[in-house]
Formats: structure tokens, C-alpha cells, sequence
């Protein structure tokens, strides 16, 4: 199994959406579905969920998503 690192000096505000494409590709063969599923939940009322909690990281991530037209 090879790694792929980023550079230190490079932030995640510095990959392209090709990089990010091809980190998800290499990625995908490890994220195996298991053969029966369970069924999927049922919905929660958002006004139910408390204490979220969102890493800095990955709310910058998710700010930056626009650049990439989601």
C-alpha cells in the first residue's frame, strides 16, 4: 500500500479539486459496503441533534466548497 503525503508547507485551502478527485479515487477501494446493508434510519428532526461538534479543519473545508462549485 503506497502513502501520499501533502507537503507541510502546502493547507488544505492549496489542493486543487483534481488533487482532492484523486485522493477520493485512491481512497474509494477502502471504503468496502458491506454485502447485506442495514436499513437506513429514520430521520431525525434537526431540532433533536445537540452538541455537534465540527473539527476547524473540516468547517474550512466545507467554507472553501464554493471555489468548487458545490
Amino acid at each position: 500500500m503506497s502513502k501520499f503525503s501533502v507537503p507541510r508547507e502546502q493547507h488544505e485551502s492549496d489542493v486543487s479539486l483534481a488533487e482532492l478527485r484523486g485522493d477520493s479515487a485512491r481512497m474509494a477501494p477502502h471504503w468496502v459496503v458491506p454485502a447485506e446493508a442495514a436499513p437506513a434510519p429514520a430521520p431525525v428532526s434537526p431540532s433533536l441533534i445537540h452538541g455537534v461538534v465540527v473539527p476547524p479543519a473540516s468547517a474550512r473545508l466545507m467554507a472553501a466548497a464554493p471555489e468548487y462549485g458545490a
